[in-house]
């Protein structure tokens, strides 16, 4: 049996078929070729065009029965991720009403702090676990504050990878996890967070049905199955947003278990059995998508915006006299020694940063000499600060209870990269396990779990193999703490 993942980014869509009885990846193409655009009306605001995905979807599917020998038809079950924290709003019609407000839009911060003082500390870190923060809710709250007419003609409140499931099925889900990322979870009560609803005056009836992460949600319909070239009756078994799908990508399933991603944005997440909060909000929790009511399970998650992002900015600036490669700039980082002369770059360009307690700071680069600095100590600069950012939330989570001994990640992104691998590894002190594997194979491998094919976890990853170990280098550790601290001391001043 086949099995079909869907990754839906901001920068791309990838799709990945796997073959269930050997686990094996049988295609695996991304749509578009170039990264999708985000939208900025205004400063702080990041929006994309949700039937964008769409047709990205569509068009994936048909690059898969165009490049390769898979037969669309065969596959049985589909398994989807998405890049986390959007809104997408549907009228009764499931035709989209705006633009989706999207991850790295920064303009609901505001409306969360005000809800965290209203409702205080006690009910959103022991309820919600997180402040409401710039997350999806206070997204919606923006909504109904701005454009109080759109508001009104609102069916459904959604998550990006709910509003795919919905083009897929015709049918409004969602998911614990999927709610918990928004700040519409309650943990205490396992179910919606009435309360803050409430006290912004929202129905309910705003979100969409509840259906588990792992199993049977819906299926595609005849419709859409005939447009896409799919057998009828496939069905939709797995959704997670694209941190808990990394983490389910790399068997990291258990309490104390750790994985990490360098695409758009940064991540080290953390499973924990606890319902653990940090109540500066430097760090969030959300469902884990292998939780159930016999093994709770959460994931502590620290992010920085500013990567992959950060990368994409840095190589299109680079590129103005011709086409600049990431290979180039990783082989450029690679001749400057760690700390980069001094040279210091701070990544926060690309909205409010959580693990600065929701400030948008800018990103900043320090210490330029033109007489000793060149491109490659501005490109291990920004490796490193992307790193050290990281490194800083990493501290609250091994304060919140996390393992720090080894860190799971795929081959890919920015761990392409020799210099970022090896600086990431000798800051978090951690061992960094690779893995062949993206998110778009490990929501094939969940849709496949999810259907009934593999009846357990373990057997869907028993052929997941580490390919490489990356390990911190003590003879170097002097050099990228001293580089480290440096970086610390120049930090922007936090209000």
């Amino acid at each position: 049996m086949l099995f079909l993942g869907l990754d839906i980014g901001s920068s791309s869509t990838k799709l990945a078929v796997i073959d269930g009885a050997s686990g094996r990846t049988l295609a695996a193409v991304s749509y578009p070729d170039t990264e999708l655009d985000i939208s900025s009306p205004q400063a702080g605001f990041a929006e994309q065009d949700p039937d964008t995905w769409w047709e990205c979807v569509k068009q994936g599917l048909a690059k898969i029965a165009a490049t390769t020998s898979v037969d669309l038809k065969q596959i049985d079950a589909v398994g989807i991720s998405y890049q986390m924290h959007g809104l997408v709003l549907v009228d009764d019609q499931q035709q989209v009403l705006r633009p989706s407000i999207i991850w790295c839009d920064s303009r609901a911060v505001p409306y969360g702090q005000a809800a965290l003082e209203a409702l205080g500390d006690d009910y959103c870190f022991d309820h919600l676990l997180n402040s409401p923060g710039n997350f999806t809710a206070a997204k919606l709250r923006w909504v109904q504050e701005n454009e109080p007419e759109l508001f009104a003609r609102v069916h459904k409140a959604m998550l990006p990878g709910d509003f795919i499931a919905m083009r897929l099925s015709g049918e409004i889900t969602t998911t614990p996890s999927g709610l918990s990322e928004g700040t519409f979870w309650d943990y205490l009560d396992r179910a919606p967070a009435k309360r803050l609803l409430e006290h912004w005056g929202m129905p309910e009836a705003l979100l969409p049905t509840v259906m588990p992460n792992i199993g049977e949600q819906s299926s595609v319909s005849d419709a859409v199955a005939a447009e896409l070239g799919l057998k009828s009756g496939v069905k939709i078994s797995y959704r997670a947003g694209d941190q808990p799908n990394n983490a389910f990508s790399l068997n990291v399933l258990q309490a104390g278990e750790v994985a990490a991603t360098a695409g758009t944005s940064g991540v080290i997440y953390g499973v924990t059995d606890n319902n653990a909060a940090d109540r500066q909000s430097r760090v969030n929790t959300f469902v884990h998508v292998t939780d159930t009511e016999a093994e709770r399970r959460n994931g502590v998650l620290v992010c920085v915006n500013g990567t992959g992002r950060l990368y994409s900015w840095l190589r299109q600036m680079l590129a103005t006299g011709g086409e600049v490669s990431y290979p180039l700039l990783n082989d450029l980082a690679a001749k400057v020694a760690v700390g980069s002369e001094g040279l210091v770059f701070h990544p926060f360009g690309n909205g409010a940063e959580r693990i600065y307690q929701n400030q948008n700071l800018g990103a900043h680069i320090r210490n330029i000499d033109f007489n000793r600095h060149g491109l490659g100590h501005m490109v291990r600069a920004a490796q490193e600060g992307i790193v050290f950012a990281l490194n800083q939330g990493f501290d609250v989570l091994k304060s919140l209870g996390g393992s720090c001994e080894v860190i799971k990640v795929a081959k890919g992104n920015m761990f392409l990269s020799d210099v970022f691998a090896q600086t990431f590894a000798n800051t978090t002190q951690a061992a960094i396990e690779v893995y062949d594997t993206d998110g778009a194979a490990g929501a094939a491998r969940g849709a496949a779990l999810g259907s009934g094919y593999y009846a357990s976890a373990s057997e869907a990853f028993a052929g997941l193999d580490c390919i490489d170990v990356i390990t911190p280098n003590s003879a170097q550790a002097g050099e990228y703490q001293a580089a480290y601290q440096a970086w610390q001391e120049q930090l922007p001043r936090l209000d």
